[in-house]
């Protein structure tokens, strides 16, 4: 407590502690207008600035500010009046610190230590608050994120960016909150093409056949081994299947569909929202998780894909905003997904043996979207609970950073910023989303207010700026039903048309009702076991007639592992406290621990012990001389297998390979590459072909980058499954106009063979 002591004591304004907690945690507590974490205090003294007593963990390379205080003019948007200081003064940082956030160009900086425009930054933001504060810069901003081709710019990434990271159709979502926020039909028609062509392209690419869901890392979650198992590759990351990825590309279709029946396109627009619906279907058919109460993060593997049970915060948020999960899921997924003392995680529960950045970590944007999810679910708790996890860092860290350490709230993960922009915009949606309920419909602006008891009270928002109106917005009392709505003195339905003029003195009077009723599910932070190293090899004593050669499944031990499962083809076959089982039944082999309090590891590699038979190109060589490679041409390679590798490139035209099959079944075609043109974390240089069967397309195989001039590092393709009948075929790697990628100017790889295994 010496901390706080002499801060009590060298302030004279220091606040009282008798008020009411507005929210307690194991961790912190909200009371009045001061946040007290451990020895540590935040408060205002008069709703213009913050000061801290907060100490950052000792070393790390980020000092923290003790004090704020507005320094800019922020008269131009909407001023906040409430009896809450603290809230005031985090509201006014938020505004400072957007004015700080438009860059002299007119567009939207990402973060303090963030240069430029990031497609899926920029567009959350813009979802969240951006688009009625800043609808010049993030219309400038958004026109930034477009190709010479007229599509989304997926932002450097994952294996060569799209589509291993494939979530850049949230720029359709926030385009169309600009249109809504404007009524701009210039700009209505102006994003419609882009849209259509870029979505056209991802389900092409990305969606998958099985199960309808779209393929690609989680929206956002874009640091591999951070999310994902340690073995999973990123052709593997591109051959999972995301929650949060296909909420945006389903409601991405919805927004297409909207836009082509404004625009006078009805024959599209009915297409478009029937395959939104099969997305939205998809999702709650292959991803639900009875049991959990929330949906599955993602589906993923090679041949056999299995669900990641783990609970993923945006993704659940996205589903609930967006109408995927029906009522009564979007009520249970409030009350059954994991909230620890700091707030909600990005995904629950955690990888042991990772620092935090994704994992292990809370980010206030993806807290307010949370938050907005919990007052459309109804959940005051939540609601609650989730604006104070925003407020706390924002207080002790006097600043919208960008993320925070699970297990002790403070800054010290890989990477942070300060003045984080989808951060500041969360900030700020809180105030004017939920506790002034505004919602922005094509015709006009709808009135939702939600406000939990603890907040009672009268809040006013003046200067709105909505079209051609300016809106005085007062807020009454607590709950989720309106007693009144009076538009400047009289009763009026909670709604301004969009061509309403002038000022709009709109007063709200809510009706007390309970929105506290709901539970939130409180737990401490959980790490999951280690991930197990399997290995399949070959024991004699199990030989015998139609057994696979490698027929011994072995692994190694986890410590404190309660048991584990065996899995054969994606479903469970054993559970045992072996370390080794027989894998006598060809089959796709895995092993997940689990911990006696029943928290599952990540499934180990993938084994198969199928059929293989093994194809070598056509026309190989030992040189590089592809005009698109990043790398020094003649250079001999090693590494690979028989007499070379085939190049492909933009002009390489189509490769055929003659595939004799001896028995009809189902097979799992793969193919072994190289590509060094960039590296595995950035860069957008991943190749993408179409793979054929006589003709017939059968799937998208993506040879992602594997790191700079690393040309003698060969790697698996993802897995295309498809049916083959007895005799020979020909199987063609094509490329097509949907596979372009980002780079338009390098999609090249190495081919060395083509693997098939017989898996039915």
């Amino acid at each position: 407590m010496k901390h706080l002591l002499i801060a009590l004591a060298a302030v004279t304004a220091a606040p009282a502690f008798a008020e009411t907690d507005i929210v307690a945690t194991d961790a912190y507590r909200w009371h009045g207008d001061t946040i007290t974490q451990g020895e540590y205090m935040a408060y205002s003294p008069d709703g213009l600035s913050l000061i801290s007593t907060y100490s950052a963990q000792p070393g790390y390379f980020m000092p923290i500010n003790k004090e704020w205080r507005l320094s800019r003019d922020i008269s131009a948007y909407p001023q906040l009046s409430t009896p809450n200081k603290l809230h005031t003064a985090i509201y006014n940082l938020g505004l400072e610190e957007m004015i700080n956030a438009v860059e002299p160009d007119t567009t939207l900086r990402t973060g303090k230590e963030w240069a430029g425009v990031w497609t899926r930054d920029v567009s959350y933001s813009i979802l969240l608050s951006m688009a009625y504060l800043q609808p010049e810069a993030s219309k400038i901003s958004l026109m930034r994120k477009v190709t010479p081709t007229g599509r989304i710019i997926q932002d450097t990434g994952s294996g060569g960016a799209w589509p291993v990271s494939s979530d850049r159709l949230i720029w359709a979502l926030a385009a169309h909150e600009v249109y809504k926020v404007t009524g701009d039909r210039a700009w209505l028609e102006y994003i419609y093409p882009i849209i259509a062509a870029s979505v056209e392209d991802d389900l092409k690419v990305t969606q998958s056949t099985p199960t309808g869901l779209v393929k690609g890392e989680t929206s956002f979650i874009d640091w591999r081994e951070q999310s994902y198992p340690k073995w999973m590759q990123t052709a593997d990351i591109y051959n999972s299947e995301a929650l949060g990825t296909s909420v945006v590309h389903a409601q991405a279709l919805r927004v297409l569909a909207d836009i082509a029946s404004e625009l006078g396109h009805k024959d599209e627009s009915r297409e478009y929202a029937a395959r939104a619906e099969a997305i939205a279907k998809a999702i709650n058919d292959n991803l639900w998780l009875d049991d959990k109460g929330y949906y599955a993060m993602y589906n993923y593997g090679r041949i056999n894909p299995i669900v990641n049970p783990r609970a993923e915060t945006l993704g659940e948020s996205l589903a609930i905003l967006y109408d995927i999960a029906p009522d009564d899921r979007a009520r249970s997924i409030t009350e059954n997904n994991p909230t620890t003392p700091f707030g909600t995680a990005i995904f629950f529960p955690q990888i042991a043996d990772m620092p935090s950045y994704h994992n292990n970590a809370l980010w206030p944007w993806v807290g307010a979207y949370w938050a907005l999810a919990n007052a459309k679910a109804g959940n005051g708790r939540g609601v609650l609970e989730a604006i104070g996890a925003v407020f706390r860092p924002a207080a002790l860290f006097t600043t919208n950073k960008e993320n925070f350490v699970l297990d002790n709230g403070d800054i010290a993960t890989e990477l942070n910023s300060s003045n984080m922009l989808w951060c500041l915009a969360g900030n700020l949606a809180l105030t004017h989303r939920i506790l002034f309920g505004i919602s922005f419909e094509k015709d006009g602006l709808a009135f939702r207010p939600f406000v939990p008891k603890a907040l009672a009270g009268t809040r006013t928002l003046t200067g709105f700026r909505y079209r051609g109106a300016t809106l005085n917005i007062t807020v009454n009392g607590y709950g989720s039903q309106m007693k009144s709505f009076t538009l400047n003195g009289k009763n009026h339905a909670p709604f301004i048309p969009a061509d309403f003029k002038g000022t709009a003195d709109i007063v709200i009077d809510l009706a007390g009702n309970d929105v506290d009723g709901m539970k939130v599910n409180h737990t401490a932070n959980v790490k999951a076991p280690l991930t197990p190293i399997s290995r399949l090899s070959h024991s004699p004593e199990l030989a015998g007639a139609g057994v696979p050669v490698n027929n011994l499944l072995e692994w190694n031990p986890i410590e404190y592992i309660g048991y584990y499962r065996v899995l054969r083809d994606g479903k469970p076959v054993a559970e045992t406290r072996s370390t080794s089982f027989d894998a006598i039944v060809p089959g796709e082999y895995q092993v997940i621990g689990v911990s006696t309090d029943s928290v599952e590891s990540f499934a180990s590699e993938p084994l198969a012990n199928f059929d293989t038979f093994i194809y070598e190109m056509p026309g190989e060589t030992t040189f590089l001389n592809s005009p698109e490679i990043s790398y020094k041409p003649g250079v001999p390679l090693r590494g690979y297998h028989g007499e070379g590798f085939v190049e492909t490139d933009h002009a390489t035209g189509t490769i055929d390979l003659d595939i004799p099959v001896a028995a009809e079944g189902e097979y799992a075609i793969t193919l072994l590459y190289a590509n060094g043109n960039g590296p595995v974390n950035t860069e957008n240089k991943c190749a993408i072909r179409t793979l054929e069967i006589d003709g017939m397309p059968i799937g998208t195989v993506v040879m992602p980058q594997r790191g700079v001039g690393n040309w003698n590092d060969w790697g698996r393709s993802n897995t295309v499954r498809t049916a083959l009948k007895s005799g020979s075929h020909t199987l063609s790697i094509s490329f097509r106009p949907q596979d372009e990628n980002m780079n338009l100017g390098t999609n090249h790889a190495l081919i060395d063979r083509v693997i098939l295994q017989k898996i039915k």
